[in-house]
């Protein structure tokens, strides 16, 4: 069971890229309003709700790497190899990296909403009240902290040799019961294998509704051109090879004169008046 063949953990890689846009998200709404009264106690609610809170939440159950946070493979529809993968435990070093990611949150927010007053007039929340902002704020931290846990945890997973995933159990209560699963259970994926690859690679696109008819109206075409163009009959070739057949000439007969007596009446007649 080689865990590089499990497509779910390459797309936990995409955090890779989405984790500086989503710093430059948080830039934008925290320069959506001006800083309060208290702007060090603004930012420490904010870091509260969306570091602290969904840090502590992480601690106890680790999110699982089968989980998307939008879907999830349904628990009932795992593979072997992803019930292994869920169930293994998390390095030591992996769940130290939980408070450093929550400290470095702190720190990001702090020296972020100091540096936003620049991105103001780009800001999509311009005039609007500094609670939803911090509000919103929050909410971006708990995905980036979600998305950092997972993106170790998929690094690991994959830098795993495959005797020790199958040393790893394959309980199915362990997800449910060890892992925080979040999402919708609608995502079902093969595993990434040579020969998955090679069929895919070789199969062709699917026909669109027009093609499929426009192919079935040629298949319905195809039996009628075939009876035009069949060949004749042996028996009538052989006879036109053959030439025209030869037809009975009946005698020459005479010519039926149907007035030949009326005319020799006629003649004779006039000469008796002459």
């Amino acid at each position: 069971m080689n865990p590089r063949s499990e497509p779910l953990l390459w797309l936990q890689l995409i955090a890779l890229g989405a984790l500086p846009l989503e710093l430059l998200l948080l830039v934008l709404v925290l320069a959506g309003a001006d800083p309060g009264p208290f702007p060090a106690l603004e930012r420490l609610l904010a870091w509260a709700l969306g570091g602290l809170a969904p840090g502590a939440l992480f601690w106890r159950r680790p999110p699982d790497c089968c989980s998307l946070l939008l879907v999830q493979v349904p628990v009932a529809g795992r593979t072997v190899l992803q019930r292994r993968l869920t169930a293994m435990p998390l390095p030591w070093w992996l769940r130290s990296a939980l408070p450093f990611a929550i400290g470095l949150l702190l720190v990001l927010l702090w020296r972020l909403d100091g540096l936003s007053a620049v991105a103001t007039s780009l800001s999509p929340l311009q005039d609007a009240p500094r609670l939803v902002s911090l509000l919103l704020a929050a909410g971006v931290l708990a995905l980036m902290l979600w998305q950092t846990l997972q993106l170790l945890q998929a690094i690991w997973l994959l830098s795993r040799p495959a005797a020790a995933v199958e040393a790893g159990l394959s309980s199915p209560l362990a997800p449910a019961a060890q892992r925080l699963s979040l999402g919708l259970p609608l995502l079902l994926l093969q595993p990434l294998t040579m020969k998955a690859l090679a069929e895919a690679a070789v199969s062709p696109p699917a026909m669109s509704a027009h093609q499929a008819a426009a192919e079935t109206l040629e298949a319905a075409d195809q039996p009628a051109a075939a009876d035009s163009s069949a060949p004749p009959d042996r028996s009538v070739s052989a006879l036109t090879a053959a030439g025209p057949s030869p037809v009975a000439i009946e005698p020459e007969q005479a010519p039926e004169d149907d007035n030949g007596s009326d005319l020799d009446q006629q003649i004779a007649g006039g000469d008796g008046f002459t």
